[in-house]
């Protein structure tokens, strides 16, 4: 019987060892989660059995338990690495079907999907179009490769200050060609449907009428719809227009784009004293964008950015967790896949009750204490050795029997 308890406790120490070793084997794998290996006693029973002098029959290996608790963030350069700070796992499709995963270490095929080294996608909530996102749907992250398209400058924003000491300007009537015939003018680019650009000028007569303003807008140096008025009261408000629009009604930029129907705003123009000042001229408008790069937000919103200053939303990456992450079946290459043990997938999102939060350009390190698994090694060896000497003396307890005549 000895002999049976020794060899059960070298085979818990050796599965202890092989433990240890697979730990220590990891340190370096992106997302790795180190195991501990449980143990549980051997006890013969049966009904009706008085167990005051029992010995036990020994030790097995209960289980081998994976600890998935935080592992460092080591940052790197790849804005497609992604590191979760806090509990959840990304979610991924591939011919298994959905597995998971904490290694963000992804990278983008040919067709512009993201996936990891298996060929497995990344998985999003798709866009809803609002600015929120269809959470009841889950689509492969793809990254746009094309152009973002130009949009047409439909409103301009013109929030001035002209001077309410102005004088009539020397020279009359007004010529753009003339500044003697006009006392201020800003210029701003505006676009096309087709992306092409347009140089737009604006021009402030003082009339003979106070607190008046004779205004012209050229495109190209061709005058568009007008000239306009701006009145001012007392108190140097703007009271005519209004709302402080002016529509110029269409324009043909004549190179095949639609024509440019443009309002401008000027609902934030003064007439104070002083000198001509310009505290906002922008356009609604942009070129057509080349693709320079991604973003991935805290909240694992993917965006793409594009030179013209704008960004298209690709989706929200989709987390998932567990009850009991320890009981998700084993897949290797740092994936897991659904047990009954594990409990019901619970999709969510980064930053929600229960899901941590996503560090784009980094990777989440194995969470293996190197000196701690060396501690083990050493634990298991002397138990190894200490098992061993028992089948030793064992072995010399029966030779001693057998001598006996």
């Amino acid at each position: 019987m000895p002999f049976r308890i020794a060899l059960s406790g070298l085979n818990a120490a050796s599965g202890h060892l092989n433990v240890t070793a697979n730990n220590i084997s990891n340190v370096n794998t992106t997302g790795f989660k180190r195991s501990r290996a449980e143990f549980a006693d051997l006890f013969a029973v049966s009904s009706g059995d008085i167990g005051d002098v029992a010995t036990g029959n020994g030790v097995r290996m209960q289980r081998v338990a994976q600890q998935f608790t935080q592992g460092n963030i080591d940052f790197t350069e790849n804005n497609l690495d992604l590191a979760l700070s806090g509990e959840g796992f990304f979610t991924l499709q591939g011919d298994e079907g959905r597995v998971y995963t904490r290694a963000g270490n992804f990278s983008v095929d040919r067709d512009g999907f993201v996936q990891n080294n298996r060929n497995e996608r990344l998985q999003v909530y798709p866009p809803a179009g609002d600015g929120s996102f269809n959470t009841g749907q889950l689509n492969d992250l793809q990254l746009i490769t094309g152009e973002s398209a130009p949009q047409a400058t439909g409103e301009i924003r013109a929030e001035l200050n002209l001077p309410a000491d102005a004088e009539e300007p020397v020279n009359a009537p007004f010529d753009p060609e003339d500044p003697l015939s006009f006392n201020n003018s800003r210029s701003v680019t505006i676009y096309d449907s087709l992306g092409n650009r347009h140089d737009a000028t604006f021009y402030y007569v003082k009339t003979g009428t106070p607190n008046e303003w004779e205004t012209h807008f050229y495109i190209n140096d061709q005058l568009v719809g007008g000239p306009d008025t701006l009145e001012f009261n007392a108190s140097g408000q703007l009271v005519d227009p209004a709302n402080g629009l002016i529509d110029y009604g269409a324009f043909d930029p004549a190179n095949g784009a639609e024509d440019l129907d443009i309002t401008i705003n000027y609902s934030g123009t003064t007439q104070y004293g002083g000198n001509f000042g310009v505290t906002q001229l922008s356009q609604d408008g942009f070129a057509t964008g080349r693709l320079t790069g991604f973003d991935i937000d805290p909240d694992g919103v993917v965006s793409a950015r594009f030179s013209n200053g704008q960004a298209e939303t690709l989706g929200k990456l989709a987390l998932t967790n567990f009850d009991n992450p320890q009981g998700l079946q084993k897949l290797g290459d740092t994936r897991w896949g659904e047990t009954f043990q594990a409990g019901d997938a619970q999709l969510g999102e980064a930053g929600m009750s229960g899901f941590g939060g996503i560090q784009a350009g980094a990777l989440e390190g194995a969470n293996v204490d190197l000196t701690a698994e060396l501690v083990e090694m050493i634990t298991a060896q002397r138990n190894f050795q200490a098992n061993a000497q028992m089948i030793s003396t064992s072995d010399a307890v029966t030779q001693t029997i057998i001598n006996i005549r």
